[in-house]
């Protein structure tokens, strides 16, 4: 029996975050830069301060960024352990198909040779 891993945020919500094009730019920002503060972050976008927030604070709810405030800046980073669930996710995918592909070059391993030499000259 399988252990499954328990994650403090559902995957739909982890997706449904990353899903809005903004806040997918954000995370990969952070990605790049480290931590930042919302100063920072809100240099590469044309948005107004509040709509930044509200990204920030969906990212920040659904448990990908973390804010803290450092004197008179807010500073976010991202959340590593968050990830983990994804991975593990795409994970079991690229695990099924892996099997899947290994299991085609196997029937494909099994045709007469026939069928393989017509398929080469387009005579199939």
């Amino acid at each position: 029996m399988t252990a499954q891993i328990q994650h403090k945020t559902p995957l739909p919500v982890i997706f449904n975050a990353l899903g809005d094009p903004t806040r997918f730019a954000i995370v990969e920002y952070l990605l790049k830069r480290g931590e930042c503060t919302v100063g920072e972050l809100a240099e590469p976008f044309s948005m107004s301060a509040p709509a930044l927030s509200r990204h920030i604070k969906i990212l920040e709810s659904s448990g990908l960024i973390e804010r803290r405030i450092e004197k008179q800046w807010r500073v976010c980073k991202l959340r590593i352990d968050c990830f983990s669930g994804l991975d593990h996710w795409l994970k079991r995918y690229m695990d099924f198909w892996n099997t899947s592909f290994d299991r085609l070059d196997n029937f494909l391993d099994t045709l007469p040779e026939q069928a393989n030499d017509k398929s080469e000259d387009g005579t199939a």
